[in-house]
């Protein structure tokens, strides 16, 4: 049985890889898929791609395309949920900051550079029409605990999180958001080392059909609100705004989409150049 180490949040976006772990999925066509879980977001799994302790990784799309371009011998492989992601920007419930406006020059909390925190403080700040150079500052904070204690504590002004995973803090006054950012592409993929794609390509087609059929099917999950509730520590009324939301893919992301992620990183002097789609992405 072949072993394929996978990593990704552990948040409701990837119940569907949980749920065809707990069946047996995977292992019924010979692969031992065995997941872990990075609660300090893209960065930490480029860096753990980089070093081979994961083969694939459910990842923001503009964190690992930048990482790629970077040095991370990985591809893309197709896209893994289409919808944007919508970042709530944080701040802390007692926070002297109202509109997002009075955060400019401010410190944004990031669990890594390269992460999904790091660059999408760059979209809200062009969004915003802030001087890049001058009105950004960053305090690495590894993780959403150590926001909550980098807010509390002030060693950073706000902070840049998925809002419904953020939204139990916000409930119970830990975090107060000043407004949202969503991405302006489809917010994550599913990458693939290349090692891995040169000697053991049929075994990620293998793992790619089966959460493409949990994915296609997950919305009629029975109860599949109250399960993700219970599971997250979402209120109900959230999971269900929220999957009215999210859209899953099954298919491989364009040129155009790749086209569009890296003009934008590269206006934000994010990334220094920018390379052929071929080197982003592998069809399988």
């Amino acid at each position: 049985m072949k072993k394929i180490n996978i990593g990704g949040v552990p948040e409701h976006f990837n119940l569907a890889w949980y749920l065809g772990l707990k069946n047996g999925d995977f292992k019924d066509v010979g692969i031992n898929l065995r997941w872990k879980d990075y609660f300090g977001g893209t960065g930490q799994m480029n860096q753990a791609l980089r070093e081979g302790e994961i083969d694939m990784a459910v990842i923001l799309t503009e964190g690992i395309t930048k990482d790629i371009i970077d040095g991370n011998p990985s591809k893309i492989v197709q896209i893994f949920v289409s919808s944007p992601l919508i970042w709530g920007i944080h701040v802390a419930e007692n926070s002297k900051y109202q509109e997002i406006s009075d955060l400019k020059g401010t410190k944004a909390a990031i669990s890594r550079f390269g992460s999904g925190s790091h660059l999408m403080a760059y979209i809200n700040a062009q969004n915003h029409n802030w001087d890049l150079d001058k009105d950004l500052d960053f305090e690495v904070i590894q993780d959403l605990d150590g926001a909550v204690k980098g807010l509390t504590d002030g060693s950073a002004d706000y902070f840049m999180w998925e809002k419904f995973t953020t939204k139990p803090l916000v409930d119970s006054d830990v975090f107060r958001r000043i407004g949202n950012c969503p991405t302006p592409w489809p917010c994550f993929v599913i990458a693939v080392r290349d090692e891995i794609l040169e000697n053991h390509s049929e075994d990620i087609l293998k793992i790619l059909k089966i959460i493409n059929k949990t994915t296609s099917e997950f919305k009629q999950i029975p109860d599949i609100d109250q399960t993700i509730a219970s599971r997250y520590d979402q209120k109900l009324e959230d999971v269900q705004a929220w999957l009215d939301l999210t859209e899953w893919s099954q298919e491989v992301i364009s040129e155009e989409v790749m086209e569009t992620v890296q003009n934008k990183l590269h206006g934000l002097n994010i990334i220094d150049h920018k390379v052929d789609y071929n080197k982003l992405v592998f069809k399988l």
